[in-house]
């Protein structure tokens, strides 16, 4: 029985840098098929257009989309949850109240409450801001899954501290948050997923290198934290690999016995 390697996306297997996929992550990808389940587990939803080229490039057999809240499964949706539409309604009052950036995107639309806050850290990141921003009211009654914050840490802890039901991980940058209820994450969407392939947790692998990569890290029979990541995440870990730009995803694979090592 194949068991799980799981993959966070995001400064994982695509490095921002370059926003290309090392070609030594998309090799130990290809040793691995044939043992192993190839998993995605992001924050992202991967069926969307500015994500689905990295879906089609890794070709996972599975999918854990947006913290858990999708899971597909050869392209079959076998699970899939909303947001209540007054938790939606209640964060963009507060985002709007608070001077916070909060919202969603849809890989070509951005809808957040002051977009301008968006744009000062794109700056602040990559030096420029090329945003398609709506109206996040306008599209109240959209299906949404999770929800994001994009800023500084301290607006990360002031969603935590009115919003008791939602957890906050920061981004690797600690210039953003997904925001995602409490009993969703990509964890709970990974046991899911177990769960239907007949496959135990506690043989998998996942790799990550965000704070909403600790659960499922901890959960698995072996959690490896990139070299980029936090030091949090990385003290949860049980194996702390190179830095994304040093091909850490390969590295991993060879020190743990997952793939042999070139001749």
């Amino acid at each position: 029985m194949k068991s799980i390697i799981s993959f966070d996306l995001d400064m994982t297997l695509l490095n921002h840098a370059t926003m290309t996929i090392p070609d030594s992550a998309l090799l130990a990808i290809d040793k691995l098929r044939e043992n192993y389940y190839i998993v995605l587990g992001t924050a992202r939803d991967m069926d969307t257009p500015g994500s689905s080229v990295y879906r089609d490039l890794i070709r996972p057999d599975a999918i854990v989309h947006n913290d858990g809240t999708k899971i597909t499964v050869g392209g079959e949706l076998i699970y899939e949850t909303f947001m209540p539409k007054d938790l939606v309604k209640r964060l963009l009052t507060f985002g709007e109240k608070e001077n916070l950036a909060v919202g969603w995107l849809t890989g070509t639309e951005d809808y957040f409450t002051h977009p301008e806050c968006v744009t000062e850290i794109d700056i602040l990141r990559w030096g420029e801001s090329r945003r398609n921003f709506l109206n996040p009211w306008d599209a109240l009654d959209a299906p949404i899954r999770t929800m994001l914050y994009v800023g500084r840490p301290e607006g990360a802890e002031k969603i935590a501290e009115a919003f008791p039901e939602l957890d906050c991980p920061l981004i690797a940058s600690r210039l953003g948050a997904d925001l995602m209820e409490k009993e969703k994450s990509k964890a709970v969407g990974l046991k899911r997923l177990c769960d239907y392939l007949g496959v135990d947790i506690r043989k998998c692998y996942a790799f990550g290198d965000s704070m909403n990569d600790y659960a499922i890290l901890k959960e698995v029979g072996c959690g490896v934290a990139m070299g980029n990541a936090p030091e949090e995440l990385k003290a949860a870990a049980d194996y702390v690999t190179a830095d994304i730009a040093d091909d850490g995803v390969y590295k991993a694979c060879i020190a743990l016995g997952l793939i042999a090592a070139d001749e």
